[in-house]
């Protein structure tokens, strides 16, 4: 009976321990989230903007950023790298960008080192006017209403983080304990019938 209740200790505190890591895997593995865009998804806007942007709940990761813009045939208008403050990641536009729907694809390491990434599309109504600012996105604070709409957030369905493969290493590892536990334990049943055999031999001589 003692063989039994430290076995079945054994395994509650391999049950408790997988709990414990699966706890504290669970928060680490999720990653980023794209809160909003600028221009927002869908705007129709009146000129292409002089750059575009991608606001997440955390701070980014530099390396490997990239944000594509392209236009209706598929002509990138990006211009030089993405440029990321706090949570903002941005991509200028060249000047002179046509009139037309534009397809935003951007890719970003989240801040636990996993890449992310998403599309967004929005419409220019007319070309792009050189290098004036006429088209640029408004600021944060800047009164410039009809330009760009308000930011509105993301569908989580443009974003693909990565499957959490750590936490499928923890329940892996979890199960080899208890197999391991039941091995053990059989091993420690098996001498103690052999004496319990020889025992009752020794009665019956």
């Amino acid at each position: 009976m003692r063989l039994f209740r430290q076995l079945r200790g054994a395994l509650l505190g391999a049950v408790v321990l997988v709990a414990l890591m699966l706890g504290t895997v669970g928060p680490a593995s999720a990653h980023d989230t794209a809160e909003s865009t600028s221009p927002a998804d869908g705007a129709t806007l009146t000129a292409p903007p002089e750059r575009v942007s991608v606001t997440f709940d955390h701070n980014p990761l530099a390396l490997g950023s990239q944000i594509l813009v392209a236009d209706a045939t598929g002509a990138n208008w990006a211009d030089g790298p993405v440029e990321i403050v706090d949570n903002v990641a941005a991509q200028k536009l060249r000047p002179g960008a046509p009139a037309g729907r534009y397809t935003v694809r951007w890719r970003v390491a989240s801040s636990d080192g996993h890449p992310i990434e998403g599309s967004f599309t929005f419409t220019a109504t007319a070309a792009a006017k050189g290098t004036t600012a006429a088209a640029a996105v408004p600021t944060l604070g800047t009164a410039q209403p009809g330009i760009t709409p308000t930011p509105t957030p993301v569908s989580t369905s443009t974003v693909s983080p990565p499957f959490p493969w750590s936490v499928m290493g923890f329940v892996v590892v979890g199960v080899g304990i208890l197999v391991a536990l039941g091995l053990m334990a059989k091993r420690r049943l098996t001498p103690d019938a052999d004496t319990n055999t020889d025992t009752n031999n020794n009665t019956d001589s």
